[in-house]
């Protein structure tokens, strides 16, 4: 995905095995969210917006990476999370895993508006979830990806609470339990929506990185830039 928002090109996908760092700008034409009330005729308006990206592997075992730069960021503008559309049916295996690494980076993004409180770093943060690969007959249509996902960390959510709670560990200062606890407390079910208390404001964009007519990203290029 990198080498798209890098380079503007595709490569074949691979799971990365350490994090990669980018410089990355806007596509020409592309106008940043910060320059949508300058004048065309104002200089700093032609500016072109450069960012970095950092690109965090998928895999269980190196999520660390991406828990260690959502809780030390580094002027953090916003997070995409990568989603396989095809592989999202309800009992897939790759919706189950995809939900749970989901729910704990929302969780921790959680965290950081109740943890951080009055931070520099506490303000508005967006998310995308980026639903690739929407050019194969098989993917879920963005509305059905949102909707799949929520359903499925509801799911995440109940278990973690029981197995909290099964531990013992949930018998202690309420304030405690709250912390652990994704979205709206005591919810039946989990929303998107729930996180914007948090200030914490998800989208689900679907697009593809390759695919046989080429790249379609022009979408999440499009929320790129109203982050910066």
């Amino acid at each position: 995905m990198y080498l798209q928002f890098e380079r503007g090109t595709s490569a074949e996908t691979h799971t990365s095995q350490s994090p990669l760092s980018v410089e990355c700008e806007l596509p020409v034409g592309t106008k940043a969210g910060s320059d949508k009330y300058r004048s065309d005729h104002d200089p700093t308006s032609n500016t072109i917006k450069k960012f970095f990206l950092v690109d965090t592997p998928g895999h269980g075992k190196l999520r660390h990476h991406a828990i260690d730069n959502v809780t030390n960021p580094q002027n953090l503008k916003g997070v995409i999370f990568l989603v396989d559309s095809a592989t999202l049916s309800a009992g897939d295996e790759g919706l189950r895993q995809t939900a749970d690494y989901l729910h704990d980076i929302l969780l921790l993004l959680q965290k950081r508006k109740t943890v951080v409180k009055g931070s520099q770093h506490a303000g508005q943060l967006s998310v995308l979830v980026a639903a690739n690969k929407m050019d194969l007959f098989t993917a879920l249509p963005a509305a059905l990806v949102k909707n799949t996902l929520e359903s499925e960390i509801t799911k995440v959510r109940v278990s973690r609470s029981k197995g909290l709670l099964d531990s013992g560990i949930g018998m202690g200062d309420a304030d405690d339990d709250n912390d652990d606890w994704l979205g709206e407390m005591g919810s039946t079910d989990f929303k998107f929506a729930q996180l914007e208390e948090f200030d914490v404001n998800i989208e689900v964009i679907g697009g593809n990185v390759v695919g046989s007519d080429g790249p379609s990203v022009d979408k999440w290029w499009k929320w790129i830039s109203q982050q910066l």
